[in-house]
């Protein structure tokens, strides 16, 4: 027999995704994996004291605001993860030793240790499917509509990690498929007279880390590429206004090339 997964997420819990703007005209889909801190009442915080969840270990602060800026002014579609990546990171592939982290950032996190096989299940199930099938279903509505749509995840990333300063303001990651990250790359580069640090696979490299582009575009031969801003950047309502519109202008123009919008694999 099976095993019996108990779905973690109970009534007046969050759900494991947010849709905006599903009727958007744009050809791209926005996700973001890290968009929110919220854990379920009833797992009390894994352990953690309720402060941890404003911290960057939860998830990806600025991020979330960013991409609902970005998607009404671009009139895309964006899906965004529901709950912390301390419970379970959805831009890893499950079983990965760091996908349920029992430390982040020298914290050790007490409810994710010594999980068995049936509690790390529930975490995948009750979070991780809910959000990916979210996002493949929305890329399936946008490519049956044509044209084949882009895929962009938003990040965040701290100003510094393990006493190093990461002096980057904006970084794209990418693979293998160079069409939308080089000319979004270019572009960005020449911001506010090109006063900007702008890192191309920094402060982490997209052919290492990119589990939800990899599986949702790269492997169906759509555009893709994830793009990452400074939290320090975002953390106001200016900021990430600021991000938000100087992403739009660029991205409109981007996404307006029809030689973009084609299946290619790489």
């Amino acid at each position: 027999m099976g095993l019996h997964i108990v779905n973690l997420i109970k009534e007046g819990d969050p759900n494991p995704y947010t849709v905006l703007n599903a009727g958007g005209k744009a050809p791209v889909l926005l996700i973001c994996d890290h968009a929110s801190p919220a854990v379920p009442k009833a797992m009390k915080f894994i352990g953690l004291d309720e402060s941890m969840f404003k911290q960057h270990i939860a998830w990806d602060i600025g991020a979330e605001d960013v991409t609902r800026r970005l998607s009404e002014k671009l009139d895309a579609v964006a899906v965004l993860s529901g709950y912390s990546r301390l419970l379970i990171d959805v831009n890893r592939q499950p079983g990965d030793l760091n996908s349920i982290p029992e430390k982040s950032d020298n914290t050790t996190i007490p409810g994710n240790l010594k999980l068995g096989k049936k509690q790390q299940l529930a975490r995948i199930e009750s979070f991780f499917w809910p959000y990916h099938q979210k996002v493949s279903n929305a890329l399936a509505i946008l490519q049956r509509r044509g044209p084949v749509p882009a895929l962009i995840s938003i990040h965040s990333f701290t100003p510094s990690l393990g006493g190093n300063i990461r002096h980057w303001d904006i970084g794209v990651l990418w693979n293998r498929d160079p069409r939308l990250a080089q000319p979004l790359l270019e572009k960005l580069r020449k911001v506010e007279n090109g006063s900007f640090h702008v890192g191309e696979n920094e402060p982490y490299s997209g052919q290492k880390l990119g589990y939800t582009i990899d599986t949702h575009a790269g492997v169906a031969g759509l555009p893709n590429c994830a793009i990452e801003i400074r939290q320090d950047l975002i953390d106001t309502t200016a900021g990430a206004q600021f991000w938000a519109d100087t992403l739009a202008k660029i991205l409109m123009k981007i996404l307006g090339n029809d030689n973009l919008h084609r299946v290619e694999r790489f």
